[in-house]
């Protein structure tokens, strides 16, 4: 079996008395989504701070390509691979979508910014910008400014920017936030033609998404893990449906893909 791109181990993270985090324990396979759901406060986004670095957990590792990175800082966890998508640079709206993406391949690179000569203009920053805006289906708004997207448009750009960094992990936390049924479907249908290239750790709300896309499900409750398994299994799962009981629905049958 193949080593995990990522390992959790045990990890814990409280807030004062308040545990958000508490012995949670899950890989990601090469290749593999692997969705997080849970219930609203279940510490989902809490969970992916300390993967990419944002915060720093209270026990346990965590192991991104064999190596600990536990206590590795943001920037230097970016460097190596892992890459969380809408938190890695900001869109800029007067900048194009290309300059949007070419600035992260710079800092994908290593490289130092340069004011005084545009990121957009190199290249080679060039070339890896565009590969990342054909992946998500922008190629033919390269040259339009991001603040004249819409919001689906938005959401593949940021995307695009967490592909140029040329990720070994996508870190996705609702990707599909505020999009509209149109958008949705194109995002599930980018997130499925990326689910072979790279290992991605997938927060989503949207149940019909999550059960069409995902490989594995970890379900989230109080910070704890209640469950990891297929779709089939966690759909099946009586104390995850009484988790979700008022809040999302399992779907019962599976979503095409």
């Amino acid at each position: 079996m193949a080593e995990p791109v990522l390992a959790l181990r045990g990890l814990r993270k409280r807030f004062g008395g308040l545990a958000v985090t508490e012995d949670v324990s899950l890989d990601v396979a090469p290749g593999e989504i692997h969705a997080v759901i849970g219930p609203n406060g279940a510490g989902k986004t809490t969970l992916i701070n300390q993967i990419s670095g944002v915060l720093a957990p209270d026990a346990g590792r965590i192991l991104f390509l064999g190596r600990d990175i536990t206590r590795l800082k943001l920037h230097r966890r970016a460097r190596l691979g892992l890459a969380r998508s809408f938190q890695i640079t900001s869109i800029i709206p007067d900048f194009t979508a290309l300059e949007n993406a070419a600035l992260a391949a710079q800092a994908g690179e290593g490289t130092s910014f340069r004011f005084f000569r545009p990121a957009g203009k190199e290249a080679g920053l060039n070339r890896a910008a565009m590969v990342a805006l054909e992946q998500v289906g922008l190629a033919r708004r390269a040259n339009t400014p991001a603040g004249a997207m819409s919001h689906g448009e938005k959401r593949q750009l940021e995307l695009a920017i967490a592909l140029a960094t040329q990720p070994r992990l996508l870190l996705l936390d609702e990707p599909l936030a505020g999009a509209g049924p149109e958008e949705t479907e194109r995002l599930i249908g980018i997130l499925s033609l990326l689910r072979r290239r790279y290992a991605i750790l997938l927060v989503e709300h949207d149940m019909q998404a999550v059960f069409a896309l995902a490989d594995r499900i970890s379900v989230l409750v109080y910070g704890r893990l209640i469950a990891t398994g297929t779709p089939a299994v966690i759909r099946q799962n009586a104390e995850v449906r009484a988790a979700y009981l008022g809040e999302d629905d399992i779907p019962l049958a599976a979503a095409p893909c």
